[in-house]
């Protein structure tokens, strides 16, 4: 008997331009969609296509140059010539974690927060999502592993911002076709040397950055 494949078909970001590929991406079936259920998708599909034909794009992030003492690391998609930045994780000189996305909306500005004290925060339109968690604090050892999360919902070429590697302090470059607005997730986890990250399934392709402790490890999981 042939093994079926569980893992859904790859969603690229071209795909969401059409109608059709915006109903895979809502999960809609519209052979079973009624009249009046399709008419509601089209009208949402038509709006935030407006949205997003409207929506800057980010062009070359133009980040400060690194001081001593910090650190960046890249999640990049290589698409021929062009390398399209879907985020980020910062050292900061203080020995914090932030995990960024490069986004076209200053308003929005999402990101995740491991502070000195242990607190883990998730931000979005610079306001928490979710209750902060404690983890183990950053100063003094760092023991075992502290997992920083999975960042899914890529969609690197429609955010535009290119990736300039003399701005980070180290890069993890993905194929393309790996991570879209449906498929790949971005694991990333702080360890301890010895130590292994929180485990997951489908891991394509890991890079440890282990200039300082605790290592930052970054896989990406299709």
């Amino acid at each position: 008997m042939a093994k079926v494949s569980l893992m859904p078909d790859f969603l690229n970001e071209d795909d969401l331009n059409t109608f059709e590929g915006w109903l895979k991406y809502q999960a809609v079936d519209r052979a079973t969609a009624t009249p009046d259920d399709l008419a509601m998708w089209r009208d949402l599909f038509d709006e935030g296509r407006q949205q997003s034909l409207a929506a800057p794009k980010v062009g070359l992030m133009k980040l400060q140059p690194l001081v001593p003492g910090e650190h960046r690391y890249a999640v990049a998609v290589r698409e021929i010539s062009d390398l399209w930045l879907t985020l980020w994780v910062r050292r900061s000189r203080k020995g914090e974690f932030f995990i960024l996305y490069p986004r076209g909306n200053g308003d929005w500005n999402p990101h995740a927060s491991y502070h000195l004290n242990g607190t883990l925060h998730m931000m979005g339109f610079d306001h928490k999502v979710g209750e902060p968690q404690k983890r183990q604090p950053l100063i003094g050892a760092f023991r075992g592993t502290e997992h920083l999360g999975a960042y899914g919902g890529h969609n690197p070429n429609g955010v535009g911002a290119k990736c300039d590697p003399a701005a980070f302090s180290g890069i993890v470059e993905v194929a393309p076709d790996t991570l879209g607005p449906r498929n790949g997730t971005v694991v990333i986890d702080l360890v301890e040397p010895g130590c292994e990250p929180v485990p997951f399934d489908h891991v394509v392709q890991q890079k440890t950055f282990s200039d300082l402790l605790p290592w930052v490890v970054i896989r990406i999981v299709s």
